[in-house]
């Protein structure tokens, strides 16, 4: 039976590896909301199923990577993924199983946003993790999204290090670009950092909006990825996604008795 094609409005994937946030906040949820918006049909594979609410993260439940590994190979098998988003990975096995799949699809964009602790800066990843990262994943990464904190500990360097020098030394480690974002530096105002090899730095200044908010993160690397998947210009995709993700901040509501949840529109 044949049927009638739908292929000229189809929609671009874009395939999300992160964690799963039972409080709906962050993880997997959040980037399925921000994948949608920008017209994008989401797949996901869950990498680490999470004990958390709207304060913490109180334990990480990392899944086997023989797992993750067969549940993507058998959507790109399937399907034509325009864009990899990368979030909470939660183990030296998963890290190592994503960069397994990644150099087995060099052509597809990866963004990723290296969860290494929560927002109350509770830590989701040891030294043996963090080094995994840095050796395995940064070389095979599109865009990199870290915040300040993430950058030193990626980096390696001290917490005093120039921002330049923090963007300069993660492009040196294979990165082909990185968005470092301010929310962590003190100030009226949040200054994030774009960085491209050979490029002069662009900084986008951004209002700080009160209180403390959880998801921020998935919220703009997943729609980073979503542009990206669109056909937008880099450039573009890190512009229209900061506008968005703070925009969904400005409409943040208190779900729990914690952090508040951007509300994607």
């Amino acid at each position: 039976m044949s049927h009638p094609s739908n292929n000229i409005h189809k929609k671009p994937i874009v395939l999300s590896l992160s964690g799963h946030d039972p409080s709906g906040g962050a993880g997997i949820q959040a980037d399925t909301e921000s994948i949608h918006y920008f017209g994008c049909h989401p797949c996901s594979i869950i990498t680490c199923l999470t004990v958390q609410d709207s304060y913490t993260v109180h334990r990480l439940i990392p899944l086997d990577s023989i797992n993750i590994l067969e549940q993507a190979n058998t959507l790109l098998n399937d399907l034509a993924v325009s864009a990899i988003k990368i979030g909470l990975t939660g183990s030296v096995e998963c890290v190592e199983a994503i960069a397994s799949l990644l150099r087995k699809h060099p052509n597809i964009p990866v963004i990723f946003d290296p969860v290494l602790a929560c927002g109350d800066g509770t830590p989701l990843a040891d030294t043996a993790l963090i080094n995994t990262i840095r050796k395995k994943l940064l070389p095979l990464t599109t865009v990199l999204t870290p915040n300040t904190l993430e950058a030193v500990k990626l980096t390696g360097l001290s917490n005093s290090t120039d921002i330049k020098a923090l963007g300069a030394q993660l492009l040196e480690q294979g990165v082909a670009s990185v968005l470092i974002t301010g929310g962590h530096t003190p100030g009226p105002s949040i200054f994030n950092h774009f960085f491209q090899a050979h490029e002069a730095i662009h900084v986008s200044k951004w209002p700080r909006q009160a209180g403390e908010f959880h998801g921020t993160g998935c919220t703009l690397a997943a729609s980073i990825a979503a542009l990206i998947a669109q056909g937008t210009s880099l450039s573009n995709a890190i512009e229209q996604a900061q506008e968005y993700t703070n925009t969904c901040i400005s409409h943040a509501q208190q779900i729990g008795h914690g952090q508040a949840f951007p509300v994607r529109l």
